[in-house]
């Protein structure tokens, strides 16, 4: 079932902030058995409740599977410095690596790992440092926008993934409106330590979306 453009990010907040706590007051033993069933639940539930729905959300993490191994094989410098988000067959590649050669490799291989990539968006940094400056920072500012979106009830925060490399924060995703991508750009932009905002999601009436 999709979320409407007035469904409200605040009572998804609250179940998964129940959720969490009910976790917490069990027992050792009983989560122990219980935690696998309960992974696997919470992740059919996200993936029902976001615009892409269940069929896409699990092409995209067979995509990034498919990618993951085909680095871990032919070059493990590079799935070693990449992440990688896949959101309805379009492959966003964040991190940094030392060369331009190790930047257009990634997206080579990228596409070599599955004919169901739709795009493949290669915002790989080159540094000769070869490695993230502050990545205690880039945690934190995606921590902060995350969180304020999630309490934010005119955004649906589930169809946002987000990275942050050296300061810029990456965005990739499905939004209800311009309205509401205005909105999710605007709180990035006002975190202490964001160099700039690069937005890759689509609305979800964009007419190029393909199914994957």
């Amino acid at each position: 079932m999709l979320l409407s453009s007035t469904a409200s990010a605040g009572p998804l907040f609250s179940t998964r902030l129940a959720a969490l706590l009910l976790l917490l007051a069990m027992a050792p033993g009983l989560a122990g058995c219980i935690g696998a069933a309960v992974g696997a639940g919470a992740a059919v539930g996200v993936a029902a409740a976001e615009e892409r729905g269940v069929k896409n959300a699990g092409n995209d993490k067979g995509i990034q599977l498919l990618i993951n191994d085909k680095y871990l094989k032919e070059n493990q410098y590079i799935w070693r410095k990449l992440s990688i988000t896949v959101y309805e067959g379009r492959v966003l590649l964040t991190g940094v690596v030392g060369t331009e050669f190790s930047r257009d490799e990634a997206t080579r291989l990228a596409w070599a790992a599955s004919d169901r990539i739709n795009e493949v968006i290669n915002e790989v940094q080159v540094n000769a440092s070869d490695g993230i400056l502050d990545s205690a920072s880039d945690t934190w500012i995606s921590s902060q926008l995350r969180f304020k979106i999630a309490t934010d009830s005119s955004i649906v925060d589930i169809n946002y993934s987000i990275e942050t490399v050296n300061g810029i924060v990456y965005l990739i995703g499905l939004a209800q409106n311009d309205d509401e991508l205005t909105r999710v750009t605007d709180y990035a932009r006002t975190i202490k330590g964001v160099q700039k905002v690069v937005s890759h999601v689509w609305l979800k009436t964009d007419p190029r979306r393909k199914p994957v």
